[in-house]
């Protein structure tokens, strides 16, 4: 038997008052199934097609088959996943304004193959519009393609925030941050970039990126976040809103509040935001961006810096509080003018 001090580090536990998972050597699962259907659907549902052709937009999940998990061993993470996914798409022809509707395929999503390499199938209902089907063959697949790398991206770093612990190395840095500063020595001299990386505490965050078309121009929705007699219609309630650079934002009775960080009228917004149950000053990043789509327009919301805990909250915060009211108020405007 090794003397106490002399074992092999990766299993000794006294160091760690919780005594878990001493350095990442042992073995943990994490099942990723359910948090995966959700990302699937964030990231493939909404996505517009367009080109000389027409214009397509795939609409709902309709089929989601599969598992995904997470395992951590020795320090290193190793992913498990297999989908079988179906989607609905529809389309309108640029010339004669037909519709069409049709399905994407994807058999057999998983770690076993690259995105690249994976089986993507696009089919179209009875009739014309064979155009509308390449369109979604090329452009489409492509597109499906980067909604899948970034589901992927997603699962090897929002999903596993907390799998890897610290190590008592990385405790090391720390303590020799702390006394290097409180010596007056710069901390860079004596703290590697990983130990740098581990000073203070960091909530676990996720982001959320939605994607939401509205039957109104983009300068139009642009303006909804911008005005506050506008905000104050959909909101239903008082707001205080100063769109400008460094400018304040509170909403909902003071749930919501932030600043305005960056404004390209009728393109792109960035504020700071959070919620008020959130944790003490911490902040998430909004970027709100506008595309004109004829008639119609298309807002992409991403929004990084969540809380784990928070992100379905969030999601529905912005999905009831924002896109359905601010629906409502286009309709109510579009009622009144008839």
């Amino acid at each position: 038997m090794a003397k106490w001090g002399q074992g092999d580090p990766r299993w000794i536990v006294e160091e760690r008052a919780d005594a878990t998972n001493v350095n990442n050597w042992h073995w943990t699962e994490r099942d990723a199934t359910s948090w995966s259907k959700r990302k699937l659907k964030e990231v493939l549902e909404g996505l517009v097609v367009e080109g000389e052709a027409g214009r397509c937009e795939i609409g709902d999940l309709k089929h989601v088959e599969g598992e995904a998990s997470c395992n951590s061993r020795k320090g290193k993470l190793i992913f498990f996943y297999e989908w079988n996914l179906r989607l609905s798409w529809k389309g309108t022809v640029k010339e004669s304004g037909e519709k069409h509707k049709g399905s994407v395929e994807i058999p057999n999503l998983s770690e076993e193959n690259e995105v690249d390499d994976t089986e993507i199938n696009v089919s179209k209902k009875k009739g014309e519009g064979d155009v509308l089907k390449e369109l979604m063959r090329t452009e489409g697949t492509t597109k499906v393609r980067e909604a899948l790398r970034d589901y992927l991206k997603a699962l090897k770093t929002e999903f596993t925030l907390g799998m890897i612990l610290p190590t008592k190395a990385a405790a090391v840095g720390q303590d020799l941050a702390t006394e290097r500063k409180a010596g007056g020595s710069p901390v860079q001299d004596s703290v590697t970039p990983q130990a740098l990386d581990m000073v203070g505490v960091k909530i676990p965050t996720v982001r959320i990126h939605m994607r939401e078309v509205f039957n109104s121009p983009a300068d139009e929705l642009y303006s909804i976040f911008t005005k506050k007699e506008l905000v104050q219609k959909f909101s239903k309630c008082p707001a205080v809103i100063e769109a400008e650079k460094g400018g304040k934002l509170q909403m909902f009775e003071g749930c919501v509040s932030g600043e305005y960080t960056e404004l390209v009228p009728s393109q792109r917004l960035v504020l700071k935001w959070r919620c008020r149950s959130w944790p003490e000053e911490h902040y998430a990043t909004v970027a709100l961006t506008f595309q004109d789509l004829a008639a119609q327009s298309e807002l992409e919301l991403e929004c990084k810096g969540v809380p784990v805990s928070h992100e379905e909250s969030t999601r529905q915060c912005w999905k009831k509080q924002y896109f359905e009211e601010i629906h409502l108020l286009l309709q109510q405007s579009k009622d009144s003018m008839e």
